[in-house]
């Protein structure tokens, strides 16, 4: 009896690898504005803040349907459930315009709604990058889309409220820029053993109450990230 199974901790990375070096290619998303002005590294990080309602999960969508990658990982993180059953109905329907296939075939959701418990919305997005980083050491690209790292950063301070935590800003734990410092950090174009190269594309979504960049998570986002997709209710 053969099991096909393996076990990794996902807070640790998989870093079986030659070296890791530089991104120099563009990750094509055939969104032509981004394309054009604001090119995202394939192997590289962005993130896409904007207040309630100005298109950050279409965004996402869009870029997770067009990408030029090989597998696309939505972790939906905290969101409404209705976004996540959208992909569901979507995907099986929807042609893969690089191998004829539906988008469903190279797409791996994590599933993680609003309403499931807060522990397990901290442990979406590290499972989510773990399975990115898996497939990146087979020798593929991939991107991950993380939906909403906001979310995951208050389930971040719920849990260290509930441990007692010595808070910093805006309540959010002492530690928050260092992890998502060490989240963004999982990204990156890789030389595998084989000779092959490799990458993890991070994207993550941001929600800022009222679209105010100036709080914790949004800044501690953009001192990370290597290209910033701001979105404004008003356009």
């Amino acid at each position: 009896k053969i099991t096909m199974i393996q076990y990794w901790p996902v807070k640790v990375p998989i870093s079986d690898y030659a070296e890791k070096i530089l991104p120099e290619d563009p990750l094509v998303t055939q969104t032509r504005i981004i394309d054009t002005f604001f090119p995202v590294a394939r192997g590289g990080t962005f993130c896409t803040p904007g207040p309630f309602g100005a298109g950050k999960t279409v965004l996402q969508h869009t870029i997770s349907q067009n990408a030029e990658a090989d597998v696309v990982i939505v972790a939906a993180c905290g969101e409404r459930a209705g976004e996540v059953v959208e992909i569901l109905r979507e995907y099986p329907h929807l042609k893969d315009p690089r191998t004829g296939k539906t988008l469903i075939d190279r797409s791996i959701i994590i599933c993680n709604t609003s309403s499931m418990p807060v522990a397990a919305r901290e442990a979406s997005v590290y499972t989510a990058v773990t399975l990115a980083e898996y497939y990146r050491q087979q020798g593929l690209h991939t991107l991950l889309l993380a939906d909403s790292t906001s979310r995951w950063a208050q389930a971040l301070r719920e849990m260290s409220g509930r441990l007692e935590e010595i808070p910093g800003d805006e309540a959010f734990p002492a530690y928050l820029e260092s992890r998502i410092a060490e989240f963004y950090e999982r990204a990156g174009l890789v030389k595998l053993r084989t000779g092959e190269e490799a990458s993890v594309t991070i994207g993550g979504a941001v929600s800022p109450a009222g679209g105010n960049f100036e709080e914790p998570v949004t800044q501690a986002t953009l001192k990370v990230v290597g290209c910033f997709l701001g979105l404004s209710r008003e356009r």
